[in-house]
């Protein structure tokens, strides 16, 4: 777009001068900026240079963005083109600076940051006031205040006394002695030979104070070589016992340079080690398998009841090991999957007087779903979730433990780290896994800490230690110094880690169905075919007979957060993609001699389920190995199981003979079953054989349960059912339980389930990005208003701000006439809730004591009461 002839005077008139596209590109990078929509574009400028609008535009500018305005802040107001570019590339012109500064600098104008023409930059009044330097806030330059500030309260003799030191000629007033002394320190030749008859003790103090922090200590009495620089105002004092160096000399010492290490170029991330993509899917695909069993086992653990709900929220530090212990992972983990869980809507609160956690109705759906859905349903929660899991463990603001589950877990950066993270994963070759400090390094890069980008902090003193400039002060430190201290760095390590369990990469590279989940992946005709079709998948991830489907993806230039149905379509992709690659469940079991049974993969969901009944699992892994133990069929038998069944169950699903020890242990404990039953008396033991009930009373093990007989096959007992059962069971007896209709209790695990919940919403990050709808409605809005205010009347403008006066007679006949010339209006209109607002209307036609027009503001043809209209002004023509 031209430069107009004349120069904006205000940020108000230079967003004038923008078309609609540029206005868009700045209302998409701030949206805080049309929460709500401004009325007209002053207001709109009066709203970006608002402190937390600045602050939060300044903490989203890359590394050399950022350094661009920290040297706009300590560049002359207005400055120029080459100014700039002499502050950021130096003496020496660096050709990387040169070419990447007009990028940053055409950034710091879309983002509304810096306005003016390259003869007249200007960055915006916040901005300077946040990042100029001062005693209180030193500049991540390290630079310190101009010769000019420094010397505002300096006496006009002690101002002379240093002119004539320096060689300068004596002048009549302090200002002009004052820019003969910036220009000296601004000249490079003179500059050189005034140092050049400095002691080496000088140019070593000013060597430590360079790149700052430039304020040190002196005594009332400094050393000669200090003597020396401030007689000449290559140090000046801005307070007793301190001095500064001036910014003119510093940057002349460090060759022009704003910033000690500028860094126009984003690091690269590196590559540690390339796989080929069939094995980092199938990989990935593993452990996303690995995953859904997790999450299974987890809710499968806290089926009839979970832990209690801490009075402050969250799972208690015990619990979280139990569940660790139960899930055979570290309690960090064990907090990734419960709080997946959780962001994914699959467990809640249960919201009773003893409340507990566990499954919601939801889970059940999940369970019903394919495998592949299930895990795009996991993997969309953990990266849309602002829930953190890694802060578990840490302390809040109030030195109070974070819990998993618990308040206090939302980062709203999270999903834009994971998001940025993957998106860096997917820019480099297929297969290729990155070193995390590489991937942190570009992070930082992106998005530094405020303040890490620029100087470096002096260290040590000046001179000796007797009479020195001590450097004082706090400057800002390198970006090193701030490590991985800094929330993103965390947020970063834990994405990596936590995709790789999740199964979004494999090895370390991102995954097909990770790309997918992007939406960085087509998905081509014979993606995600029929699941069954052996052609669309490989048992063996790294045998000969690899047949997955073709890669077929676009390079990313940015992984964006999607918008829902745009994420919704993503892992539909996902989850076609992973299907081939999921091993299909099986409907058998190998059974051995030993009683155990090996699952040597996943099972089908009736199958799994009884299992877990008629068995225990004794470990997993590739296989899943259950073992049967006489409590374990007992509990089949509780279940209302007879023992022809279990036989016909296992006959049914084993591909091997059901080995004979099994089927005696069936026989045997079925045998047993039941013979003695358990009701309520308080308690009472019934068996037809009198012989066993003399034989519990003669074991010395059921004194506790204090049984006396009342007939010779009824036994009595003060222990309650339950107690009198687990009593009998110790003892090596079967008993079973009965009704009071004398009927066997079959014992069923009990699912508990919360009342319908939601997933937790995330905690956004500010105001959403505004899509296209709202930012056209929302720049014609703006036109619309900063038109009806800018414009000149025919009538007498109002006073600022105040909406148009006219008699309700002088309205109608105002409207009236505009009707039939075609003229436009400015109206002030009140609505029904009382809010004034002013419109630029063009009357169609009035009746009914209504005006039908077309509202410019909106861009709609509406209807106004005349009675809520305040008055009008008709619009000068042009």
């Amino acid at each position: 777009m031209s430069t107009p002839a004349t120069p904006p005077r205000s940020l108000a008139e230079a967003l004038r001068t923008r078309d609609d596209a540029s206005l868009a590109a700045l209302l998409r990078s701030r949206p805080d900026l049309i929460t709500p929509v401004p009325t007209d574009l002053t207001q709109l400028a009066t709203r970006a240079g608002t402190r937390g609008s600045v602050v939060r535009a300044l903490e989203r500018l890359d590394r050399f963005a950022l350094q661009t305005a920290e040297a706009l802040a300590v560049a002359s107001d207005p400055a120029s083109y080459d100014e700039l570019l002499a502050l950021m590339a130096g003496d020496r012109r660096d050709p990387a600076v040169v070419h990447a500064l007009p990028r940053a600098l055409a950034a710091l104008r879309e983002q509304a940051l810096v306005w003016g023409a390259d003869d007249r930059l200007r960055l915006v009044r916040t901005a300077r006031e946040l990042l100029a330097p001062s005693p209180q806030h030193p500049s991540p330059t390290g630079l310190g205040p101009t010769v000019a500030e420094a010397t505002a309260g300096m006496s006009p003799g002690r101002v002379q006394e240093i002119v004539t030191a320096a060689g300068l000629p004596s002048t009549h007033d302090p200002v002009s002695a004052v820019a003969s002394l910036t220009k000296l320190f601004t000249a490079r030749r003179r500059m050189k030979t005034l140092l050049a008859g400095a002691p080496e003790e000088s140019l070593e103090v000013l060597n430590r104070l360079v790149w700052g922090p430039p304020y040190g200590q002196v005594t009332a009495d400094p050393a000669p070589w200090l003597r020396w620089l401030i007689d000449r105002g290559l140090l000046l004092p801005t307070a007793p016992g301190t001095v500064v160096l001036p910014r003119e000399v510093a940057l002349h010492l460090r060759a022009g340079r704003a910033h000690r290490e500028v860094e126009p170029v984003a690091p690269a991330v590196e590559a540690k080690a390339t796989h080929r993509p069939q094995v980092v899917d199938t990989t990935a695909a593993g452990q996303a398998y690995t995953a859904l069993a997790t999450v299974e086992e987890l809710l499968k653990d806290w089926d009839e009841g979970g832990p209690a709900v801490m009075r402050a929220g969250g799972l208690s530090v015990r619990d979280l090991k139990r569940t660790a212990v139960a899930l055979d992972v570290a309690e960090p983990v064990a907090a990734f999957w419960v709080e997946l869980a959780y962001a994914a809507g699959l467990l809640a609160s249960d919201g009773e007087a003893d409340e507990r956690y566990a499954a919601t109705p939801a889970y059940d759906e999940w369970l019903d779903q394919p495998a592949a859905q299930r895990w795009a349903r996991l993997a969309e929660a953990w990266l849309t979730a602002t829930r953190t899991s890694g802060l578990v463990g840490g302390r809040d603001a109030k030195e109070r433990t974070l819990s998993a589950l618990g308040p206090g877990l939302d980062r709203s950066a999270a999903p834009e780290v994971r998001h940025r993270v993957l998106g860096l994963l997917a820019g480099l070759p297929e297969g290729a896994s990155p070193s995390a400090e590489s991937v942190l390094a570009r992070l930082r890069w992106e998005r530094p800490v405020r303040g890490a980008g620029g100087g470096q902090r002096s260290t040590g003193g000046t001179g000796s230690a007797a009479g020195s400039a001590e450097g004082a002060g706090s400057g800002a430190g390198s970006g090193a110094a701030q490590g991985d201290d800094d929330l993103r760095s965390r947020l970063a390590r834990w994405t990596l880690g936590e995709a790789e369990m999740l199964g979004v990469t494999g090895r370390g590279a991102l995954s097909r169905q990770g790309r997918a989940l992007l939406g960085l992946e087509s998905v081509g005709a014979g993606d995600g075919a029929d699941p069954s079709d052996p052609s669309a998948s490989s048992p063996d991830p790294s045998g000969p007979g690899d047949k997955l489907p073709v890669h077929h993806h676009r390079p990313p230039a940015h992984a964006d957060p999607l918008s829902p149905a745009e994420q919704a379509a993503a892992s539909a992709a996902a989850a076609r993609i992973l299907a081939p690659l999921l091993p299909e469940p099986l409907d058998h079991v190998l059974l051995q001699a030993d009683l155990t049974a090996v699952a040597p993969g996943p099972l089908e969901r009736p199958l799994a389920d009884m299992l877990d009944v008629l068995a225990d699992v004794e470990s997993k892994g590739g296989a899943t190995v259950y073992r049967f133990t006489p409590g374990s069929v007992r509990r089949a038998l509780d279940a209302g199981r007879s023992a022809s069944d279990l036989h016909d169950f296992l006959t049914a699903h084993s591909r091997t003979p059901v080995p004979q020890p099994l089927a005696y242990l069936i026989d045997d404990v079925a045998r047993r079953h039941g013979h003695l039953r358990i009701g309520a008396a308080s308690a009472y033991v019934r068996c037809d054989d009198d012989a066993v009930l003399s034989e519990i009373l003669a074991d010395k093990r059921s004194a506790g349960l204090r049984l006396r007989r009342l007939a010779p096959t009824v036994l009595a007992a003060q222990a309650d059912p339950a107690a009198l059962l687990d009593g009998l069971r110790a003892m090596g007896f079967a008993p079973a339980a009965e009704s009071a209709e004398g009927d066997v209790v079959i014992t069923r695990a009990h699912a508990r389930r919360t009342p319908p919940r939601t997933a937790p919403d995330p905690v956004p990050d500010g105001p959403p990005t505004p899509d296209t709808t709202l930012l056209s409605a929302a720049i014609r809005a703006i036109r619309a208003g900063d038109r009806a205010s800018t414009t000149p009347l025919k009538t007498t403008t109002p006073p600022n701000g105040e909406l148009p006066r006219t008699s309700s007679a002088e309205t109608l006949a105002t409207v009236q006439a505009a009707v039939l010339t075609g003229t436009t209006l400015w109206i002030g209109y009140v609505n029904a809730e009382g809010a004034a607002s002013q419109r630029v209307i063009a009357p169609i036609r009035v009746e009914g004591g209504f005006v039908t027009a077309y509202d410019h503001t909106a861009d709609e043809v509406r209807t106004y009461p005349l009675h809520r209209v305040t008055g009008v002004a008709e619009l000068a023509e042009d």
